[in-house]
């Protein structure tokens, strides 16, 4: 997420209340998780196995609970809990605002484009020329949609990260504020969930058609003209490039990518990036054909050891 306007290093410092290390005109364009961050990014880390992660990466400002030497061109946040500043942050530039109507003054309706009874548009959304967005639909806060796209009834735009911490006390919640992006001529079934970004944005890139009942976690990025099934689970922090198929309830674990035109049979377990041009199946997923072969050795085992056990 990047801000209205930039700020200075001292002035993020004065909303945290932290101390801080670098010039007090420091320039902070936004922030953003680890994964997406861009120069003038804040990035947050609490845990000693991420500081290297963190100090070295494109973020220019580190969130960070520990006095370390600050990189050259950087400067650094001393906070006692990250976390919970990140959402103050996150809190202070896009801060949560109730709805007044169910169609905000401030969404921005395409030509031609046809919005069913009891649709829930959020503000500032902006949707694109004719589009179809069938009865029940919610499209939270900041949303785009290109144009041509179909939304199904009962599908949600833009809910929450699944993102907690575990503390002592139970489960703290990291704050979204990114956004879903639905690019040109998407479809999209009934009851599908969607999350937005944490800070970052979800995208659904042209010519992609999600069936039924499907999940796509926050910040993950599905690539052009991919066909995803019904009962389809994918998780945070996916890459799954162009020409994609997952067949019904394959699962995704986050932050890993499915290659170009790979295809993954039904009921599957993505435990590890795929390679792109190939065909998988099984829990975890491997290559179809080998898989098959296993299971179709398994089943003879018992013949197998029954043989052994006779001579």
């Amino acid at each position: 997420m990047k801000f209205p306007e930039p700020q200075a290093l001292k002035q993020i410092a004065a909303i945290l209340q932290c101390e801080y290390e670098g010039a007090d005109d420091f320039e902070v364009l936004g922030m953003n998780e680890i994964h997406v961050v861009t120069p003038g990014d804040i990035v947050f880390v609490d845990h000693p196995k991420y500081y290297d992660k963190a100090l070295e990466s494109k973020a220019t400002v580190i969130l960070i609970n520990k006095k370390v030497s600050c990189p050259p061109g950087k400067a650094l946040l001393i906070s006692e809990d990250p976390f919970s500043d990140f959402n103050k942050l996150s809190s202070h530039f896009r801060p949560f605002v109730s709805a007044s109507s169910s169609i905000s003054p401030s969404a921005k309706i395409g030509r031609d484009t046809i919005l069913q009874p009891n649709v829930f548009i959020g503000n500032n959304v902006s949707i694109g020329d004719n589009c179809i967005i069938h009865a029940n639909v919610s499209i939270y806060d900041n949303s785009i949609i290109g144009d041509n796209v179909i939304i199904h009834s009962g599908t949600v735009l833009g809910a929450d990260a699944f993102y907690f911490q575990k503390r002592p006390h139970g489960f703290d919640k990291l704050l979204s504020c990114g956004r879903v992006v639905i690019e040109d001529n998407v479809e999209i079934g009934s009851l599908c969930s969607i999350d937005k970004g944490v800070t970052g944005d979800t995208i659904i890139k042209k010519g992609t058609k999600l069936d039924n009942h499907v999940q796509v976690g926050h910040d993950t990025v599905i690539g052009e003209n991919c066909l995803i099934a019904g009962q389809v689970g994918i998780a945070g922090c996916v890459v799954v490039e162009d020409e994609v198929t997952l067949w019904g309830q394959v699962g995704v674990i986050s932050a890993i990518t499915i290659g170009k035109k790979a295809v993954v049979l039904a009921q599957s377990g993505i435990a590890k990036s795929l390679e792109g041009g190939k065909t998988y199946f099984g829990s975890p997923a491997e290559d179809a054909r080998e898989k098959i072969k296993q299971l179709t050795t398994m089943k003879k085992l018992p013949e197998i050891i029954q043989k052994l056990k006779e001579q």
